[in-house]
């Protein structure tokens, strides 16, 4: 199985599309901020630092 991101890959044929993939990550950019986030997201609010 080969997995990719494009509609063709030359040389090959495509048989099947399974779909749509999602994700999410999240990088840790300060140390503080993130605690100031962990307790922001108990209260709720916006996560500026990780909306961009």
């Amino acid at each position: 199985m080969t997995i990719v991101n494009t509609e063709t890959i030359p040389g090959r044929e495509i048989y099947q599309v399974l779909g749509l993939v999602r994700g999410s990550t999240v990088r840790a950019r300060n140390v503080f901020r993130d605690i100031g986030a962990a307790l922001k997201n108990l209260v709720g609010g916006e996560l500026r630092d990780y909306t961009t």
